[in-house]
């Protein structure tokens, strides 16, 4: 009956999980393509004037049992698994309407998105509500992922974690700044210095034959 009172309904994240809750997730990870068994198993590669190839695995049995036994390490998919992961803690819980201060803590002040500058790599901007899992998930960006009510919790009576700082600098290149003021007012085109004044950019638009009659000193005519 719950979860027929729950068809053509919106469930929001925040009516089933809580903040410090150990939860599983499920989901599918990033896929690689067809691999060796050097990269799929990380088997010791053999030496280097080894005939064919040395990324290989020597013997893959006896003569007798006349079969390859399934724990020989052999060539083939790696990644774009079905996995589960259990006890992921859920560090913090945004709404979309909180998103302009969601990145504050009590020990950092400074009004900020959970957002980085910049956007996410290869994802955006969040504007939905989010949660924040303790460690990585499994998959590639945009993929679905399944979040359920933990079937081992991991240690019950655990102290709660407190966050002290979420960094938001830019993910595409060395990420100097927390918020966009920041980085604007450290921008050179923000110094007084680097700013030109209005004149120069007048000169640039006029000939030169008219630099004169603007200083009060006409050298000589413009042509017609």
């Amino acid at each position: 009956d719950f979860a027929y009172d729950l068809f053509e309904k919106t469930v929001n994240v925040h009516d089933l999980f809580h903040v410090e809750e150990d939860i599983d997730i499920i989901g599918v990870t990033r896929g690689h393509g067809v691999q060796g068994v050097t990269a799929r198993f990380g088997t010791r590669r053999l030496p280097r004037k080894t005939h064919k190839g040395l990324r290989k695995v020597a013997c893959i049995g006896a003569w007798h049992p006349a079969r390859v036994s399934w724990t020989v390490a052999r060539a083939g998919q790696y990644g774009y698994f079905h996995r589960t992961e259990f006890g992921k803690k859920i560090y913090r819980m945004g709404k979309a309407e909180d998103l302009a201060k969601a990145g504050m803590t009590e020990a950092d002040l400074t009004e900020k998105s959970i957002t980085p500058l910049g956007g996410f790599k290869h994802y955006g901007v969040i504007r939905n509500d989010w949660v924040m899992l303790k460690g990585c998930v499994m998959g590639a960006r945009k993929r679905v992922i399944t979040l359920r009510k933990s079937l081992h919790p991991v240690n019950p009576n655990d102290k709660p974690t407190v966050i002290k700082f979420i960094d938001t600098s830019s993910k595409f290149g060395h990420g100097r700044f927390q918020t966009t003021p920041r980085r604007s007012a450290s921008s050179p085109l923000a110094s007084p210095r680097r700013r030109r004044p209005p004149w120069r950019l007048l000169l640039k638009l006029l000939p030169p034959c008219a630099w004169g009659f603007l200083l009060g000193r006409p050298s000589f005519p413009c042509p017609a």
